[in-house]
């Protein structure tokens, strides 16, 4: 396993790190996601562990809420508690109170099974949370948490564009920060430049979503494939994407939603030869026209976080999005047209929207989902008549 310092601190980190947001559950993501299958989660868990990981990351909305208790009754019965770093983040939607900051960090080291949280983050910040948190006294209770030892280190996860990043990062001193970044997002949110800011100004970075919510692991049409095969013959979709991240110096360690052996296998074997530095002048530019490719397809800069489900009007947002990008991405208008036509006979088709705007609350990317569920559905429908009749 390849380890890395973080940041200023002493510690040194696994450059990869385990994202607990995307566990193996029972049932069909994300409408099933809060039921975990703790028997194979546990076996991934421990498989990672053993492998090097020492990162491990979570939240109080993970798997409905449920993620939390699972990693934290695994390292304690597993006793690896002292061996391994936990990350969590306090949920900046419900804090309106100083009260609400201590209740909710009490009952996450009670879920986590510790009376200490290695590293401690804002969670989400965008210009309104971060607002927020300021005025209810959130930068003194992590300077309080510090002091007292229940924290070791205070970060942040943003998903906002890069000015509110900049006024965040230079709002107060912190020690790391959690951003999306991957091979197409370098526009997208802190992007390129917060990135490269946050790593001047001495932070450790986390990255999030190194594969696009698992777009980047997808097979790739046959005019990508030719590029990534004239660079460096061989190399799967997902070694090339963790490979762009881990060639910067500054990336401290990534997170991957691993639900399953053979993944955990792929990224423990890219992360120990993706060393810093470790793509060539050739490969680089291979990754850039690749980007602009992917982008010209692209429909919708969906991760499939399902933050922006339920939807009240039973819409499947993320499923949607999906097959609308993977339309034009991978040219299967017959599979797409099944897939969608399952949606339709279920009550879940784009079609029922009311754009009620829950959804674009809650959504990460700030994605005008009403207004790309209706494209969708404008090119997804016609489709289905066309190829089922």
């Amino acid at each position: 396993m390849q380890y890395r310092k973080f940041g200023r601190s002493s510690h040194t980190i696994s450059a990869l790190g385990f994202g607990c947001m995307r566990l193996p559950i029972l049932g069909k993501w994300p409408e099933d996601a809060s039921s975990i299958d703790e028997a194979k989660a546990r076996k991934l868990l421990l498989a990672a562990a053993e492998a090097g990981i020492n990162y491990f990351d979570t939240a109080w909305p993970y798997h409905g809420g449920n993620s939390e208790p699972f990693l934290g009754k695994t390292l304690a019965d597993a006793k690896l508690r002292k061996k391994v770093h936990i990350a969590t983040k306090l949920p900046s939607w419900e804090i309106y109170s100083p009260a609400d900051m201590e209740r909710i960090f009490r009952e996450q080291c009670n879920k986590l099974r510790t009376d200490y949280i290695d590293f401690y983050l804002l969670h989400s910040l965008n210009r309104a949370h971060w607002k927020k948190l300021v005025a209810c006294g959130a930068l003194d209770f992590l300077e309080d948490l510090k002091r007292e030892g229940r924290i070791l280190h205070a970060g942040f996860s943003f998903h906002d564009d890069t000015s509110v990043f900049n006024e965040i990062l230079d709002g107060w001193d912190w020690e790391f920060c959690q951003i999306q970044y991957n091979l197409l997002d370098e526009q997208l949110q802190a992007g390129t430049a917060g990135f490269e800011r946050a790593v001047e100004k001495g932070l450790a970075v986390v990255i999030m979503e190194p594969l696009k919510g698992g777009a980047l692991a997808r097979p790739v049409p046959a005019d990508i494939q030719a590029i990534w095969d004239k660079a460096a013959p061989g190399r799967s979709p997902v070694d090339w994407a963790l490979r762009w991240l881990w060639d910067k110096r500054g990336v401290s360690t990534l997170l991957s939603g691993m639900n399953e052996f053979a993944q955990l296998e792929e990224n423990c074997r890219i992360c120990d030869e993706a060393q810093s530095g470790c793509l060539s002048d050739a490969e680089r530019a291979a990754c850039v026209q690749v980007r602009e490719m992917f982008i010209a397809r692209n429909k919708v800069a969906c991760t499939a976080c399902a933050y922006c489900m339920p939807c009240p009007s039973g819409v499947s947002i993320p499923a949607i999005f999906q097959l609308y990008n993977d339309l034009f991405l991978f040219d299967d208008w017959f599979y797409t047209a099944h897939l969608y036509n399952d949606l339709t006979a279920a009550g879940a088709h784009a079609e029922l929207c009311e754009a009620c705007g829950q959804c674009v609350e809650q959504c990460p990317q700030h994605l005008p989902i009403s207004e790309k569920l209706k494209e969708a559905h404008a090119v997804l429908q016609p489709l289905c008549k066309k190829v089922l009749g």
